[in-house]
């Protein structure tokens, strides 16, 4: 295939004019590697590379913490219908042995079809239990558990190695050593966590490289007190996540991150099962979430995930006035690096998988390959 007179997104974040070329599934130099001629026209459109969602819990009333893969299906063909084309399913903080069949399942996961198209499962993000119980969230309090190294290989090992993501509260007993057991094997993110600069600071020296959803559970930004957020900014090796739905992080706030971490913000999702669907009341984790338009809250007001999926996340930040260019790295190439793909996806060079958007100049989606 040949996507014709596109504008299309270049690695180093500029736009050309120029065809794509497309042979087996894999993007290739020239039209002379191509055996299928079919030309697709896209003038007047920008081509992206598909999205990269590292952090969702859901969509369309199902949630991976179900254990169901039929209803992970589910979610994968939402994703995909909203150009996110590949999805790393997240782990709340539930019983461990609920956490053990999920794994288990996924360790047998069978990917979609052309006749059903869905996005690749990238990895798992295991955002729970390790966690401070002073800034859980949505997470339930009586399933948060100390850092151990033998549950997660436990649960890596029964999913096929899939984990790419695990949250880790810095300030708990046995995180430093988790830390630097596990840092080669699986990104270490800190959030969920009340820790002080200096343990943010050590626990990021010791192999951490990732933060859970930038400002939400966790310690916030002071002059002297700088917190995680301070640590992480001035380390250059840590990528940050931001759910940029307009609801979790204030749209000064989401501007504030893109210049905290040039290059290193990685847009998120963090959706819960109500995504695609109507106002309502929903589970999450265990407990009960109402949603309103974007806003899931708990009983207490807390919020509570987003009901928002990553495509509209990347329209919102640009909204804010986040560069376009900025706002479709931190949709996709950055997310590729923090978890480890990039040699096969998160933007359109020749040899990686030819996940292709297509989009007006209003950022409407036109057409997911």
């Amino acid at each position: 295939m040949i996507i014709k007179n596109g504008t299309v997104y270049q690695e180093d974040k500029t736009f050309a004019k120029k065809d794509l070329y497309i042979e087996d599934g894999i993007i290739v130099e020239n039209a002379g590697q191509v055996s299928d001629k079919t030309e697709m026209d896209a003038e007047g459109l920008l081509v992206l590379p598909g999205l990269i969602d590292v952090h969702s819990h859901g969509a369309v009333g199902h949630d991976f913490s179900d254990g169901d893969m039929e209803g992970l299906k589910k979610i994968l063909a939402y994703e995909y219908a909203h150009g996110i084309t590949s999805y790393c399913p997240t782990s709340m903080t539930i019983d461990k042995e609920e956490l053990r069949k999920i794994f288990r399942a996924m360790g047998s996961f069978q990917e979609g079809t052309e006749d059903a198209p869905m996005s690749y499962v990238a990895g798992i993000n295991m955002e729970g239990p390790f966690l401070d119980a002073g800034k859980k969230g949505a997470h339930r309090a009586e399933c948060i558990m100390a850092p151990d190294v033998a549950f997660f290989r436990e649960c890596n090992e029964a999913c096929g190695n899939l984990i790419r993501l695990v949250t880790l509260a810095p300030n708990t007993e046995g995180a430093m050593e988790f830390t630097r057991e596990l840092h080669d094997e699986v990104s270490i993110s800190l959030g969920h966590s009340g820790a002080d600069y200096n343990t943010a600071k050590a626990a990021l020296e010791a192999g951490a490289n990732h933060v859970t959803h930038l400002f939400n559970a966790m310690m916030p930004l002071g002059h002297r007190a700088p917190g995680l957020i301070g640590a992480a900014a001035e380390d250059e090796n840590c990528m940050a996540e931001i759910i940029s739905d307009g609801i979790h992080v204030h749209e000064s706030m989401v501007r504030a991150a893109f210049k905290l971490f040039p290059g290193r913000i990685v847009l998120i999702s963090d959706s819960m099962r109500a995504t695609g669907m109507e106002n309502g009341t929903y589970d999450l984790g265990g407990q009960q979430v109402t949603v309103n338009g974007k806003l899931a809250t708990l009983a207490d007001g807390t919020i509570a995930g987003s009901a928002t999926n990553l495509y509209d996340c990347m329209r919102t930040a640009i909204s804010f006035g986040i560069p376009s260019a900025e706002a479709i790295a931190a949709a996709t190439m950055n997310p590729a690096k923090s978890i480890g793909i990039y040699e096969k996806v998160g933007s359109l060079t020749p040899g990686k998988r030819a996940d292709v958007l297509l989009v007006d100049q209003e950022w409407n989606l036109v057409k997911v390959l």
